[in-house]
Parts: C-alpha cells; sequence; structure tokens
C-alpha cells in the first residue's frame, strides 16, 4: 500500500500481493490493525496528504492526484471529516490544531456515563501532553465523542459518555521532541506514542471503570492518527497563563 499509494488497486488485487484468498486476507488484516484494508489504504492515503500539505509546495488538486484520488471534491470532503480541517486550513496552520472540537452535544433526555481508567507512560520515557478520545472505530479521525488532555500520564475520567460502542484512543509527543514538530508533524513520526483499547460497551447510567492505556510507539500497522495534532505549543501557553 504505501509503495503504490496513488495507484488504483482492489483488495483482490492486495490478496493476491498477499498469496491468500481475499476473504482470508480481509480476515487477516482486520485481525492484525483492526480496520478493514480498504479503510486502512484510505487513512494512510490522507496521511500522505497531510505531509504534503505541510512538507511540499503542491496544490490542492495535485496532491489529490498524488494519493489516489480522481475527484478533488471527493478528496476535500474526505480530508476535512477525517483531520477536522479543509487541506487549505490544515496547510494554513502548519499541520496543527489550535483545538479538538468534539461531536455534536446529545440532547438532555439523554441518560449519559462516565468512563476513566489510566494512561501509562511508554516503557523505557516519559511522554508530553497526552490527547485522550473516545471514537466509533480504531481510526483516530473526525470530532471524538468525548475528549480530554493530560499534562502527564496518570488517572482519566470522560464524562458525560452517551451509550454506545466505542474506542478508546490516546496519543502522545515523546517529552524532549515538542521541539521536532515546531517545523510540522512529520518526518518525526518516531516521537509520537499511541494506545488503544476497545470496543468498549458503555450503558446509560452505569460507570465504565478500569480502562486503563499504555503509551508505545507507532508502529507500521498501526492506523494512522487522521485527526489533526493538537498545537502542544499553544496548549503550553493556555497552561503556563492559567498558573
Amino acid at each position: 500500500m504505501h509503495e503504490n499509494i496513488g495507484e488504483q488497486f482492489t483488495i483482490d488485487d492486495m490478496a493476491r500481493t498477499a498469496m491468500y484468498s481475499k476473504f482470508h486476507f480481509s480476515r487477516a488484516f482486520q485481525r492484525v490493525t483492526g480496520i478493514s484494508p480498504g479503510r486502512f489504504l484510505s487513512a494512510i492515503r490522507l496521511q500522505e496528504a497531510k505531509r504534503l500539505l505541510v512538507c511540499t509546495s503542491l496544490t490542492v488538486t495535485d496532491i489529490s492526484h498524488r494519493v489516489g484520488y480522481t475527484s478533488v471534491g471527493t478528496f476535500s470532503s474526505r480530508f476535512r471529516s477525517s483531520v477536522g480541517v479543509s487541506p487549505t486550513t490544515y496547510r494554513q496552520l502548519g499541520g496543527f490544531a489550535p483545538q479538538i472540537p468534539m461531536a455534536a452535544k446529545y440532547s438532555v433526555e439523554t441518560r449519559t456515563s462516565s468512563l476513566q481508567g489510566e494512561i501509562l507512560a511508554p516503557h523505557g520515557g516519559a511522554p508530553g501532553l497526552i490527547f485522550i478520545g473516545l471514537f466509533p472505530d480504531r481510526i483516530p479521525q473526525g470530532a471524538p465523542i468525548r475528549c480530554t488532555v493530560m499534562q502527564r500520564p496518570g488517572p482519566y475520567v470522560l464524562t458525560s459518555v452517551p451509550p454506545g460502542t466505542w474506542h478508546v484512543l490516546a496519543h502522545s509527543v515523546a517529552l524532549g521532541r515538542e521541539a521536532v514538530l515546531s517545523g510540522g508533524p512529520f518526518a518525526s513520526d518516531q516521537a509520537l506514542a499511541v494506545a488503544s483499547h476497545g470496543p468498549v460497551t458503555v450503558r446509560a447510567g452505569v460507570p465504565v471503570k478500569h480502562v486503563d492505556l499504555r503509551l508505545r510507539s507507532l508502529r507500521v500497522l498501526d492506523p494512522p492518527v487522521l485527526l489533526a495534532l493538537l498545537d502542544v505549543r499553544m496548549v503550553a501557553v493556555s497552561a503556563n497563563a492559567a498558573s
């Protein structure tokens, strides 16, 4: 997928490359990555588009074609829904987001619950700013159902969580690597630590406890973080002002 990111190929083509039947390939791929081959391909195409927007001066149209889209309108729509902003805005922001908007509020009649646990530091290192979000599936994209930001590992609580089946996803920039991101969030993926847990079923009025996550380095088979990375510099300024 990474070597042919702009080519038009199907699950049948991928299965033949892996020398599996299409159905066995799809099941095995989803078991390893948590998502289907098609969704994984779409995600890494958008991740490459994020990189090209920040690291090159190519037009949005050229970038859409390079990552396999024949329609710039479709590309822009999917980029916005996954990353949280349009391609042009993402470029203007330098690949960061000043804030992470949550999904639309639920009606006052909806009985909500809470979800809590602990974020553990990665083995051999301490993370910096930690983002924790609740998403419908294994890809951190779009507006999270609920989210919070932590300055360090430790207990966390997500409140007003609506009933449903969700995935708890977290990511963080390794301590001491924040400066790398000042030039953009790319060529620095090794600085990104991630964690996931799910699916988690939330029932109205029943708190969910002990959803613990340990951060670890991003791996090649992890779905990319499509949601625009929170601008750690802006958060640091806000924290200093508040203190």
